[in-house]
């Protein structure tokens, strides 16, 4: 009998990339094939799924799948696929420029790969059954997973490229976000991210034509087994103000928001068409606290945005001061052609500038990190177990989101198991990262 096709799934980029991937993953597994995700191991055929956000990540992408095409050559995989953003975006350039690439799917069309390989493999995969539900194979280790409820934005920012690649919002219904996080349930998961390029603006384009975020969290804090639900990448202008009191009433909804602002100088931000001021952004902030006291925010801000002079660069560095931001990340602006940014507004600040501009916001952010983190010690905190490493169980809080938010190192006086959840007393604090011990029950 032969054996069954081995299919590595490599993905690229950001966590709602990695959903696709996980689905992929799935319909192959349903397809009777070996589905494995970013193996080091060799494997019958490689399945890029490509990020083109910035000029960093589609030079990553490029030299991934030209890695593969090598191995190809080498007779170390047999079969190459792409899939993704950057296919999406230059899928015609890319079949001229790769043609060991045996085929290239975009962002939308991927659902008929594993058709397409199953088709390819007759004498191999005799038989499957097509899957009918939302099941996805789980990458992300034994407790988390992230939940897409949305696709593209029509916020069309003079930097971004996404609604050139996503084209415009589609808001997912309800009903089938809560069957899938029922579904990511049923296999184990207790911890939601919810994303979206744009949360903000989720179920204005469904039946009604206004926000439906915070009904969809009700109804995600309903599932028996969620512990946590936290959610990424809000949208400052037109922020649906009531999934606040959902945060501040619904304990398995984390105080946690990641709501990218990018600047705070209104000439900037008119630049950069965010339909918001700095005035406007601090009002959202304060009302946010208000709301929800003890919310950890994260953002994102730029630096060298076209327009950015000494001047409003110091009212970043103002703003950054005063917000006191829990969770901060910060890139230099890169222009991305096709953008209105880009047609619009020339590139006329230097790297080097836009670097050492980036290099003072991120240093006062790591002293702030630094006092807020201070603030825990001494506090017993709840605390998800990540993995084991030599020294520490890896842990997180409530405030703290996979992969990019600080992590919490849990002393080895005891055994625990990753996907557990535990209380611990907070010992010593860094920037970006706590040292911490399992807390005493009370009594003993």
């Amino acid at each position: 009998m032969m054996e069954k096709p081995t299919v590595n799934v490599v993905t690229l980029g950001c966590s709602k990339n990695l959903v696709d991937s996980e689905k992929v993953l799935s319909m192959l597994s349903d397809r009777g094939f070996v589905a494995v995700h970013q193996t080091d191991q060799p494997t019958d055929i490689v399945i890029v799924n490509t990020c083109g956000f910035i000029g960093d990540a589609k030079e990553e992408s490029v030299d991934e799948i030209l890695r593969f095409a090598q191995a190809k050559e080498d007779g170390l995989i047999k079969e190459l696929y792409v899939m993704g953003c950057l296919s999406e975006r230059y899928r015609s350039d890319l079949r001229t420029e790769m043609p060991e690439v045996d085929r290239f799917y975009g962002k939308f069309d991927w659902e008929s790969l594993a058709d397409d390989l199953a088709a390819a493999h007759p004498t191999q995969i005799k038989t499957y059954a097509p899957a009918v539900n939302k099941h996805r194979m789980v990458t992300t280790g034994p407790s988390h997973a992230y939940l897409k409820i949305a696709e593209g934005c029509d916020r069309f920012c003079s930097f971004c490229a996404i609604p050139l690649i996503t084209g415009r919002f589609h808001s997912r219904t309800i009903d089938e976000i809560v069957s899938e996080a029922e579904d990511l349930a049923s296999q184990g998961v207790t911890e939601l991210n919810v994303i979206a390029q744009d949360l903000s603006s989720y179920g204005r384009d469904l039946p009604g034509g206004h926000s439906r975020l915070a009904e969809l969290v009700e109804r995600l804090a309903g599932i028996d087994k969620i512990r946590w639900i936290r959610l990424h990448y809000a949208y400052p202008a037109d922020f649906p103000m009531d999934v606040l009191d959902v945060m501040a009433r619904e304990p398995k909804v984390c105080e946690y928001l990641d709501i990218a602002l990018q600047h705070a100088s209104d000439k900037v931000l008119a630049n950069m068409r965010r339909h918001i001021t700095a005035a406007e952004t601090r009002d959202l902030i304060a009302e946010m606290r208000r709301r929800v006291p003890g919310i950890h925010i994260r953002t994102t801000l730029m630096t060298g945005f076209p327009g950015e002079g000494e001047a409003e660069f110091e009212e970043l560095m103002t703003f950054a001061r005063e917000m006191r931001f829990e969770r901060m990340g910060a890139f230099a602006y890169c222009e991305e052609e096709g953008t209105y940014g880009a047609r619009n507004f020339a590139d006329d600040i230097p790297q080097g500038v836009k670097q050492e501009r980036l290099d003072r916001l991120m240093a006062l952010q790591e002293e702030i990190s630094q006092e807020i983190q201070n603030e825990k010690v001494g506090r017993i905190v709840e605390v998800v177990v990540d993995r084991e490493d030599d020294d520490y169980y890896v842990c997180r809080t409530q405030w703290d989101s996979p992969e990019v938010d600080p992590e919490v190192l849990v002393r080895k006086t005891e055994k625990l198991v990753p996907g557990s959840y535990l209380d611990v007393v907070v010992e010593e604090a860094y920037p970006f990262e706590l040292i911490a011990s399992p807390a005493k029950p009370a009594g003993e």
